[in-house]
């Protein structure tokens, strides 16, 4: 009987998610090919090793397993053809810090980079985003898209360790 609750339970929250999807299989369409969205992030998933998981334990509201809460913060990735505008946390062990404790983080404007698109058969996008003109550090951006508008980023340069965002797409705001 507790199987069958738990199949249940399941079965009607993969339904919830389809009908709370962030945007249509359309729009979804429509923004990845015409390279204008922003990913906002709404969860952290640091690397984990033991370091950060003690200090997330330490957190008051802490229960552990290694996911940071980010939803309501201002965290996300805007797409353009000519540019890459990147605004987000970073948790996680650097093997090089900044002079500047503002400069932390993964916060760039890139108007050089590469841009690869591929497509499943079931219709998800994986987008490989390499840039070349950041001062301190270039980054690899890896975005797993879902047709209704749900992403995970994996974010990896050659001084931090990879760190994992999840969060959705949403369309560009219109300029008034």
């Amino acid at each position: 009987m507790k199987r069958l609750n738990l199949i249940l339970s399941l079965a009607f929250l993969l339904i919830g998610i389809q009908l709370f999807a962030q945007t249509n299989k359309e729009t979804t369409l429509k923004i990845v090919a015409d390279k204008n969205y922003t990913f906002v992030a709404n969860t952290a998933l640091p690397m984990s090793n033991n370091d950060i998981n003690r200090v997330l334990a330490m957190m008051p509201g802490s229960q552990g397993g290694g996911s940071i809460n980010l939803t309501g913060s201002q965290y996300d990735v805007k797409v353009t053809k000519d540019s890459i505008v990147a605004y987000l946390p970073y948790y996680g062990r650097s093997f090089s810090a900044p002079m500047d404790p503002t400069q932390g983080g993964i916060k760039f404007t890139s108007k050089d980079f590469t841009y690869l698109e591929s497509k499943n058969k079931k219709g998800l996008y994986t987008i490989q985003i390499n840039t070349k003109d950041v001062k301190r550090e270039n980054y690899r951006f890896t975005i797993n898209i879902s047709t209704n508008g749900y992403a995970s980023l994996t974010a990896s340069s050659v001084n931090k360790q990879p760190i994992i965002f999840n969060g959705y797409l949403d369309e560009p705001k219109k300029q008034d």
